[in-house]
């Protein structure tokens, strides 16, 4: 189904395996979904345009767009965000490492109150655990106001933030927004709520298997991250 509230948008970059549990997760929740292919391979491009034919996803290859290497992550929130004004909609970004629950977007929904900007729901690995990048959040009791970063990992943007805060003014010298955005939506006098009551499945950076050296071998991350100028917030 589609709902008018929602665009439901998901960054794809390979890893399949990962990536097709999460998009098939939020079509059994019955909500309509568009992926943003940023320069996959040829075959997961395919396999991308396989599953929209199967399941009616929108699929949106970047590549077809603008010549710029992955990640795209600044035009796929410009581009949703036009999207959403035009529309009157909610974003809801769910990356492509993370499984929702069949009540995760609507539950997300029922938090909608004037004045906020972001509602994340919390990430739990397979053992139901707190897991990255959430693990503060093994402190709080219950759902409610947080000032601490948020991640896009399954967060809804409401369409009073996105009216607030141009995407445009964006750094595009860095790869990724959601720390940037989040400590936004707090300085321009929205409240962003985490619900911890509101569990989704994260397998981290399954789509980007080098940033596991985060926790296996930290200074070989961060020398990588240095001398090749990735990952940068």
């Amino acid at each position: 189904m589609s709902n008018p509230m929602v665009n439901i948008v998901m960054p794809v970059k390979d890893s399949l395996q990962t990536a097709e549990q999460a998009i098939r997760a939020i079509v059994a929740s019955g909500y309509t979904l568009t992926v943003y292919d940023d320069n996959s391979t040829a075959e997961s491009a395919a396999r991308l345009d396989a599953m929209s034919a199967e399941t009616g996803i929108r699929v949106v290859h970047i590549r077809e767009h603008i010549d710029h290497p992955s990640p795209n992550y600044r035009w796929v929130l410009i581009h949703a965000q036009r999207e959403c004004i035009e529309s009157g909609q909610h974003l809801v970004i769910v990356e492509s490492d993370v499984i929702v629950r069949p009540a995760t977007i609507s539950t997300l929904v029922q938090s909608l109150q004037p004045k906020v900007g972001l509602i994340a729901a919390v990430t739990h690995n397979d053992n139901g655990e707190v897991n990255f990048p959430y693990e503060y959040a093994r402190r709080i009791k219950q759902d409610g106001s947080c000032k601490k970063r948020f991640s896009f990992c399954c967060t809804l943007l409401t369409n009073e933030f996105l009216r607030a805060f141009d995407f445009e003014q964006l750094d595009p010298t860095k790869n990724w927004y959601d720390v940037t955005i989040s400590h936004m939506s707090i300085k321009l006098g929205f409240e962003n709520i985490l619900q911890v009551s509101n569990p989704v499945l994260h397998k981290p950076h399954s789509s980007r298997p080098w940033k596991q050296l985060k926790y296996t071998n930290p200074l070989l991350y961060y020398w990588r991250k240095l001398t090749q100028r990735k990952d940068k917030i």
